[in-house]
C-alpha cells in the first residue's frame, strides 16, 4: 500500500532549499487571511503541525504570536529555523509526530495546518489529537486539497506511476471536511476555498522549466489584459457562493473547540 513518509518530505525540502525557498510557491496568504478573520492572534499560543517552512506561523509570531512550530522531517525544521533566526522571529520549533504530539493538554489557543491530513490514511487519530492540545474555545483550521478538481485526477496518475512527490495523498469534499470536524466535537464556524493563481499548469510549467534548463519563468506573471481583471470580478462574485467550494482546488475548514 502506497503511504506517504518521511524519507518523501525530506527529499522534497532538500530540493527545495537547493532551488531557493523563494522559488517554492506559497499559499497566496489564504492561511494568514483565515487566521485575521477568525481572531486577533496577538497573544495567543499557536502551533502548526507539519509546519513545511514555516511561513505562517513566521507571519503570525510577528503579530504578536506565541509560535511552536512541529515537523517531524529534520531538513523542514532546518529551514524554519534558518528563517526565524534571518527574520529574528521568536518561533519555538520542535521535532516530532503529528498523531503523538508532546504537549499537555488545552496548550494551544489555535492550531491549524495545511497539506497534512490528506497524507494520512485515517484523518480521526490527527485531528482528534489537534483537539486535544487545543484549549476550551480554541480554534482549529485544517486546509486540504478539493476533490472535484483536475489537480486530483493528474495526482492520482502520477501515483498509480510512483511519480507522485509525497509517496500518497487523498483529497476531500467540502462535505467530509466538515463531517470530520464535527467527528471530532468541533463546530465548524467557517468554511472557504481558493483556487490557484496563476494556474496548476503555468505553476507545473515553471518547475520544469527550472529544474530542467534551469530557466526562470516570472512565480507570478502579469495578467493579461480585460480577461486578468474579468476573471479576478468573477473569483470575487463565486466565492461567496457555497457551490465554489466544490470547483476551488484547496479547501478548509475552521472549527472550535467547545467550552463545556
Amino acid at each position: 500500500m502506497k503511504e506517504s513518509r518521511k524519507e518523501h518530505w525530506e527529499a522534497f525540502w532538500s530540493q527545495a532549499g537547493e532551488l531557493s525557498l523563494d522559488d517554492v510557491y506559497d499559499n497566496g496568504g489564504r492561511i494568514l487571511r483565515e487566521v485575521f478573520a477568525a481572531t486577533d492572534p496577538k497573544g495567543l499560543r499557536v502551533l502548526e503541525v507539519g509546519a513545511g517552512t514555516g511561513r505562517d506561523s513566521l507571519a503570525l509570531a510577528a503579530a504578536g504570536a506565541e509560535v511552536v512550530t512541529l515537523d517531524y522531517a529534520p531538513r523542514s525544521l532546518g529551514l524554519i529555523r534558518d528563517a526565524a533566526r534571518a527574520a529574528d522571529a521568536r518561533v519555538h520549533v520542535v521535532g516530532g509526530d503529528g498523531l503523538r504530539l508532546p504537549f499537555p493538554d488545552e496548550s494551544f489557543d489555535l492550531v491549524f495546518h495545511q497539506g497534512l491530513l490528506e497524507h494520512f490514511r485515517d484523518p480521526g487519530p490527527l485531528l482528534r489529537e489537534n483537539v486535544r492540545v487545543l484549549k476550551k474555545g480554541g480554534l482549529l483550521l485544517v486546509d486540504v486539497p478539493q476533490r472535484y478538481h483536475y489537480y486530483t485526477l493528474g495526482k492520482h496518475l502520477l501515483m498509480l506511476f510512483d511519480r507522485w512527490f509525497a509517496g500518497w495523498e487523498t483529497e476531500f469534499s467540502i462535505g467530509e471536511l466538515e463531517g470530520r470536524m464535527s467527528e471530532v466535537g468541533l463546530r465548524c464556524e467557517r468554511s472557504y476555498g481558493d483556487w490557484m493563481v496563476p494556474g496548476l499548469f503555468y505553476r507545473a510549467l515553471r518547475k520544469v522549466l527550472l529544474t530542467g534548463p534551469g530557466w526562470r519563468l516570472p512565480m507570478y506573471p502579469p495578467p493579461l489584459p480585460i480577461l486578468g481583471g474579468l476573471g479576478a470580478k468573477w473569483r470575487a462574485w463565486f466565492s461567496t457562493k457555497r457551490a465554489s467550494l466544490y470547483t476551488t482546488i484547496v479547501i478548509g475548514v475552521i472549527g472550535r473547540k467547545p467550552t463545556t
